[in-house]
């Protein structure tokens, strides 16, 4: 038995749900227009392959601050039926029923939060997120994370926790990602795989001799 590790966005999903979270939560009135510019720069540098943005990932977490869990989880649910479960990638799919298949332990591995992870572990049929989340006291966030931050080089922490949780071996782990952000946990494992890459991961992973795959795009909705 292996590890099978998922990044989410832009590799099974197309979309990255986070642009798509923010627009939705300014149209609603929870984030300001300035909070969705930091939002989308932190986007912007993450994409761009930076990996030591802990400090603003901390800062969008803290926006939380007092907010009730319920609201948020109850959002974050019709959010994801609206915008996100038709946006899954039919490559995934079939990599997902493969591992499946052989038996390997499914896991998400992504820097989303473990709201956003519950429906698309429902979605995929999937029991493990390895992801960020907050920490809740009475029933409201209190602006700080929980464990270390899942991003970067703190995938690997999240990652390697988890293999031995399972008894397994990262070295003999799969971990599929579109982002040169997740250079430092494809470094990690045995079968790194680059999805649908952004131009720096693609050029990495021809110079490393990485597996490329095309996972596609979902088909339109029917009109």
């Amino acid at each position: 038995m292996a590890l099978a590790l998922f990044d989410l966005d832009r590799t099974v999903l197309a979309v990255n749900s986070a642009k798509l979270w923010i627009s939705a939560e300014v149209k609603a009135g929870f984030l300001t227009r300035w909070q969705a510019l930091r939002a989308a720069a932190w986007i912007g540098t993450y994409h761009a392959g930076f990996t030591r943005l802990e400090s603003l990932v901390e800062e969008a977490i803290a926006t939380l601050a007092g907010a009730n869990e319920a609201e948020l989880i109850e959002r974050t649910e019709r959010f994801y039926a609206e915008e996100i479960v038709s946006t899954a990638r039919p490559g995934a799919l079939t990599a997902l029923a493969r591992h499946r298949a052989a038996g390997d332990t499914l896991a998400l591995l992504t820097s989303s939060s473990n709201y956003l992870c519950e429906p698309a572990l429902r979605q995929f049929h999937m029991e493990h997120a390895l992801c960020n989340r907050f920490e809740v006291v009475d029933g409201h966030f209190t602006g700080r994370a929980t464990g270390p931050i899942c991003f970067g080089a703190g995938k690997v922490s999240h990652a390697a926790a988890f293999a031995e949780r399972q008894g397994a071996d990262l070295a003999e782990a799969w971990f599929y990602t579109d982002s040169m952000s997740d250079r430092p946990m494809l470094e990690a494992v045995g079968h790194p795989v680059a999805v649908n890459p952004d131009p720096r991961l693609r050029r990495l992973a021809l110079k490393r001799g990485w597996p490329i795959e095309d996972w596609g795009r979902p088909a339109p909705p029917p009109k």
